[in-house]
């Protein structure tokens, strides 16, 4: 097995709805961002980091007191008992997984597909990463057979492998590992000797949250598991990067947070001080966070049911989704209508689509997925209007649905669709 396998890389992505300029650039540099949630910065915390400005003194690696004290109220809100000796902080996802990374020695395993921001910093590394499938019924975490059998032959191979990401709560899949799959493939991974890094960032965009049970990896083996993660998942705005981990608490690495910390430092990876004020108040969850968080993910379940409707109806196949702002979408079934436009590979439907629908539709090679899949992740956000004030307008709607940029949006995504499979809109599924 070889990790170059699912290196092939393409061109589009891009941010906002502007086309993608790809010249010039390496692969990494035009990857897909994580799905937005495409609404104005709420006024409260742009008044915490606004009060913070003037503040000159910066973070110290891995986060002040305040911030990593803040992380840990949050975590203890969600049954993981931590303490701030427990948690570190850095100015995104990206360099804090990168660090993570770099204190473990050894390769990396993931599911496929993952986040496409997961193979490039194992990349930089020089690591090794291994994709391995996942359970028919849910994305994020490796079917725990699969996993299994990828350690034997990479250690057959002369690989070291170390270290398994996942996610619970997922991107690209948009859907939430149910506790047997987790505890199952948690096991297989912490018998065959792998530390676990659990990328939680999506878990409080969980879109059923009642009916929803979605149990972290740190509670099932808490001795084995880092939880991450990025706070534009549901509590601050992508242009504030901020993320924490939590370690575990005892184990047999309790040197991980220090090593941790060494590249933090190396890097200068530190959380510029009014971003940090903000982050701590989120982390906080005072009831405007809270409300604006609650009201975020229902606009987007809303939404994101209708689009799956309409993809199902034109022939398409996606799982339901359960969490974040996106779905993902295997348009396999409309090969051969797809071959007669020219596309016949995730490269090509990734510009056929950007190019349809107007907006950045990464296709399922970025994500880890194999080139021939013909596969795509679609951001919900596009679609709750076309500027901050009309989707401030359908994030106050009673029914977002009867919102008329909304309505209007998924009778543009649906006729794409349907006209490419040849059928009929049939409603937005409400």
């Amino acid at each position: 097995m070889s990790p170059d396998h699912q290196r092939r890389s393409g061109s589009g992505g891009g941010e906002g709805v502007r086309q993608p300029d790809t010249k010039g650039r390496g692969p990494v540099r035009y990857g897909p961002p994580a799905p937005e949630p495409g609404l104005p910065v709420l006024p409260e915390l742009a008044a915490v980091l606004a009060a913070a400005a003037d503040r000159t003194e910066p973070e110290p690696p891995g986060g002040g007191a305040v911030l990593r004290d803040a992380a840990c109220g949050y975590w203890w809100r969600r049954g993981l008992r931590c303490h701030p000796d427990d948690v570190a902080a850095a100015p995104g996802a990206q360099p804090l997984l990168s660090a993570l990374m770099a204190a473990h020695g050894g390769d990396v395993l993931m599911p496929r597909p993952c986040p496409a921001w997961w193979t490039p910093q194992a990349r930089f590394l020089g690591r090794p990463a291994y994709h391995v499938p996942t359970p028919a019924e849910c994305g994020g975490v490796p079917d725990p057979f699969a996993l299994l059998e990828t350690v034997r032959r990479v250690r057959a191979e002369g690989g070291r492998p170390a270290v398994l990401l996942l996610s619970v709560a997922d991107d690209p899949t948009a859907t939430v590992a149910p506790p047997e799959v987790v505890r199952e493939a948690c096991e297989a991974a912490v018998g065959e000797g792998l530390h676990i890094i659990s990328d939680e960032t999506w878990r409080d965009t969980v879109h059923e949250p009642h009916d929803t049970v979605l149990v972290s990896p740190a509670e099932m083996c808490p001795d084995d598991v880092t939880v991450l993660c990025d706070l534009a998942g549901a509590l601050a705005p992508a242009a504030w990067p901020a993320a924490i981990a939590r370690f575990p608490p005892a184990g047999p690495r309790p040197d991980r947070r220090a090593r941790t910390l060494d590249r933090l430092t190396a890097l200068g990876a530190r959380v510029a001080a009014p971003v940090a004020a903000a982050a701590a108040h989120a982390l906080g969850e005072p009831a405007p966070v809270t409300a604006r968080a609650v009201a975020c993910a229902a606009l987007h379940a809303r939404v994101a049911a209708a689009a799956h409707h309409l993809l199902l109806t034109a022939g398409a196949l996606a799982l339901p989704p359960r969490a974040g702002r996106h779905l993902y979408a295997d348009l396999g079934p409309l090969r051969a209508r797809l071959a007669d436009r020219g596309v016949t590979d995730s490269m090509e439907l990734e510009e056929y689509l950007t190019d349809r629908l107007g907006v950045p539709v990464p296709g399922g090679h970025r994500f880890g997925d194999e080139l021939g899949a013909l596969r795509v992740r679609l951001a919900t956000w596009p679609l709750l209007g076309a500027t901050p004030e009309e989707r401030a307008e359908s994030l106050g709607a009673a029914d977002p649905l009867e919102s008329p940029p909304v309505a209007q949006a998924l009778e543009r995504f649906g006729s794409a669709f349907h006209e490419l499979a040849g059928t009929t809109v049939n409603g937005a599924g409400r």
